[in-house]
């Protein structure tokens, strides 16, 4: 089987696993024809589709999930990093349902947001004044007018292949989509250019955001001197630096920022922060956030009816204090990057061109034999494998992003770390040789085009 397997092209290799995943999963089949009768494009979340259709997913329990024709898989899509606590933690179950009894539409503030929102600042000082909302997409929204009307200015910096939200996607230039701010694109850890671009546009730029890991983009890392150069250059220019931090927040106990040591003057935060309800938060310095305080001149209204929900609430106060301790997201980081590290040490055993990367519970599987710095390094090839990698992932009863992003969760047992490993060498076992021969010959015509331009 996996002699006939090398044989294919990867065209072949992504119909014969269609082919598979089609024949065991009817009912996901069914479900999405349905739906397309009712939703437009079959989802209300465009991420989620994949060819030929996305499962249909029946119910979670700790790290794994089934789906409606009775599969049961190992989940590493971990919500694209807002599950964090998996599918049923009971400290956060005991909270939503001790906030329902307690009433869920109060119009009012309530003890629990403040409790929460200082458990937040006590993790991530950099949040001086902050401000609940539903999404990440609102908290990066709202963290741009909100410098934009400090600053006075206009112009936003932002980087190729960043994901900043629903209305704020970057991946090939920008989306039709996104929202008409003036943006400048600027390209991913290349400190320079980015440098030179702050500086041209000094009088003009209200914000750079940037993601300190690319997520979309391949969750490719910030290195430390490109980050440190945005937050000096910013503070010489007078331009706000937003550190969207919706994902990597659970990197460690204060997230990147903390890492390495950067005060950034707005931070995101969304995904897990809420306990897996929606929830979004930003803020940052004292004098930004203070346009929102009523009692000022010039007030900034910030509206919302479900910003201070009491299940978003409670559910992520619980998970912050008694479950996502500071302690043990410093644990949970250096756990999850000593298991990312491993699974490319043994990628470099096998002599396959094949690398995870990222930081501690959120990596990617990228196809290249060479460092991975920008999204310019990933080779074109990656993308098509990526999409073979998915489907044989679910055919093992795996679930990865369909995009190659592996998410853990703190549900995560040595049962699924081994379930992964093991569909990933199944994958080098049937697809090695094909794998070498694609990528060398992406690699070739690559430096082939870069030499005729």
């Amino acid at each position: 089987m996996a002699n006939a397997l090398q044989n294919l092209s990867i065209d072949g290799a992504i119909a014969a696993a269609r082919e598979r995943y089609v024949q065991q999963r009817q009912k996901s089949a069914d479900a999405y024809q349905a739906a397309r009768k009712v939703l437009a494009g079959g989802n209300t979340r465009s991420v989620l589709y994949f060819d030929p259709f996305p499962l249909t997913l029946q119910r979670g329990e700790g790290a794994d999930v089934w789906d409606i024709d009775g599969h049961r898989y190992c989940d590493f899509v971990g919500e694209f990093s807002a599950g964090l606590y998996g599918h049923s933690e009971p400290e956060i179950r005991k909270a939503i349902i001790s906030a329902l009894d307690g009433g869920i539409v109060l119009a009012a503030p309530t003890l629990a947001e403040e409790c929460l929102a200082s458990a937040i600042r006590d993790r991530f000082p950099s949040l001086e004044r902050l401000r609940f909302c539903n999404s990440g997409t609102e908290a990066n929204l709202l963290a741009i007018t909100t410098a934009i009307s400090f600053t006075g200015r206009r112009k936003i910096m932002v980087f190729r292949e960043a994901y900043h939200g629903g209305v704020l996607v970057f991946s090939g230039g920008g989306s039709p989509m996104n929202v008409p701010f003036e943006f400048l694109l600027a390209d991913y850890n290349d400190t320079e250019a980015a440098e030179s671009m702050i500086r041209k546009h000094a009088h003009e730029l209200a914000a750079v955001i940037v993601e300190p890991i690319l997520g979309a983009g391949g969750n490719i890392p910030g290195s430390a001197e490109f980050l440190r150069t945005l937050r000096r250059l910013t503070q010489l220019t007078g331009a706000v630096l937003i550190f969207d931090e919706i994902k990597t927040s659970r990197c460690g106990s204060g997230g990147v920022q903390k890492l390495f040591n950067i005060t950034p003057d707005m931070t995101t935060l969304g995904k897990y922060v809420g306990g897996g309800l929606p929830t979004g938060v930003f803020g940052g310095r004292a004098d930004i956030m203070g346009c929102f305080d009523p009692l000022g001149a010039n007030t900034l209204r910030h509206a919302g009816t479900f910003n201070n929900n009491a299940c978003s609430m409670a559910a992520g106060l619980a998970g912050l204090t008694k479950v996502f301790s500071a302690d043990r997201a410093d644990r949970f980081l250096r756990d999850e990057e000593a298991f990312r590290l491993e699974l490319n040490e043994i990628m470099t055993s096998l002599n396959v061109p094949i690398q995870f990367v990222g930081l501690g519970s959120m990596f990617t599987i990228h196809f290249s034999s060479k460092p991975i710095t920008r999204p310019k390094d990933i080779e074109p090839v990656s993308r098509r494998l990526g999409q073979l990698f998915h489907l044989e992932c679910i055919l093992a009863n795996v679930l990865v992003a369909s995009r190659g992003d592996v998410f853990m969760s703190l549900a995560v047992e040595p049962r699924h770390k081994a379930a992964l490993s093991q569909a990933i060498l199944s994958f080098v076992d049937a697809y090695g040789d094909l794998i070498r021969r694609e990528v060398a010959k992406s690699a070739q015509e690559r430096d082939m085009s870069t030499r005729g331009a």
